[in-house]
């Protein structure tokens, strides 16, 4: 598998928080033998993950987390309830803070995703450590996906059913969401944002809404979102309601803005009084608007826009550095 190292940042903040904060996640079981990894506040880099067991104590594990601290916290609390054989890890697509704990599970694991989240977080490497500073990594590896698909795939833990289904591109090229038919449970992966705005600059404005439509179709009782409070019931509805009403709202600003001449950051800026402001990091309406304007450009969906010339939008919009509290 190809590698790259990384030595860690320099941390800035004192240990003391850090592992309050670690130590704030949890195993959140949403049904028999199924568990998510619920990390506050699901901001920048702090994002849940999950893992499903079978009756011989074997695991598969969706997603790892950020710096090395989260994730060895995570496999720990993962050998908790799934204390035998590591049967596969599925990454939901090639984000740092779902996938940059690859590298601490066994080698003979198999690590599964989508094609193009396997290509994508080869050429990212580590750019996310880079881009968000602040927290201390500790050492990163990369490790992306040894086994690839198109479409979807059904993994077997036992007499459970795993099933996985591309959905992308949305919020990246490469987004699959795991799901349960028997338990009806669903984890979604960075589809679905809980309190938070979705990221859509590396993925599609004008596919994102399918991917909701996807989601919607399961008709699933839990919903892990890849970030914030899993959603049982009607709030599986009210969720996927607002994410679709976000995506419109996204589409209608950017044609507005693009007809007008306007830049993204002008027209974020115009828009900056929207009901969905209070969402957490509002600084992603840009980079989404400059994913919008491209596809209205004519550029296809998914084609790798360079994030640099993309963040220092988001910075200004922010108003200064986009803080990271992983």
């Amino acid at each position: 598998r190809a590698l790259r190292r990384f030595p860690g940042g320099a941390a800035v903040q004192d240990s003391g928080p850090v592992t309050t904060a670690i130590e704030a996640a949890a195993l959140e079981q949403v049904a028999p033998g199924v568990f998510a990894y619920v990390q506050p506040d699901g901001s920048w880099m702090i994002n849940n993950t999950g893992v499903v067991t079978g009756d011989d104590g074997a695991g598969l594990m969706v997603d790892t987390t950020s710096t090395e601290a989260r994730n060895r916290a995570l496999l720990a609390a993962v050998g908790s309830v799934a204390p035998g054989t590591l049967r596969a890890l599925v990454n939901t697509h090639h984000h740092g803070d779902h996938t940059f704990g690859n590298w601490l599970v066994p080698d003979d694991t198999p690590v599964v995703g989508h094609v193009h989240a396997r290509e994508d977080q080869l050429a990212a490497g580590l750019l996310a450590a880079l881009v968000l500073t602040g927290p201390d990594y500790g050492h990163l590896e990369v490790r992306p996906p040894d086994v690839t698909f198109t479409g979807a795939m059904t993994l077997h833990l036992g007499e459970r059913a795993v099933e996985l289904h591309a959905v992308g591109p949305a919020h990246t090229r490469g987004d699959v969401v795991v799901w349960l038919p028997a338990e009806r449970v669903v984890f979604a992966g960075d589809i679905a944002f809980a309190g938070g705005q979705p990221f859509l600059a590396e993925g599609s404005v004008a596919g994102y809404p399918g991917a909701i439509a996807a989601l919607r179709a399961l008709e699933s009782e839990v919903l892990v979102p890849g970030h914030g409070p899993v959603c049982r019931g009607e709030e599986v509805t009210r969720l996927l309601d607002d994410l679709a009403g976000y995506a419109a709202f996204v589409d209608a600003t950017a044609r507005e803005g693009h007809a007008a001449g306007w830049s993204p950051l002008e027209t974020a800026r115009r828009h900056a009084d929207n009901p969905y402001a209070a969402w957490q990091e509002s600084e992603r309406l840009v980079g989404n608007l400059h994913r919008a304007y491209a596809e209205l450009d004519g550029r296809p969906p998914g084609e790798r826009l360079p994030l640099a010339d993309i963040w220092p939008d988001m910075v200004e919009f922010h108003g200064g550095p986009i803080g990271c509290r992983a």
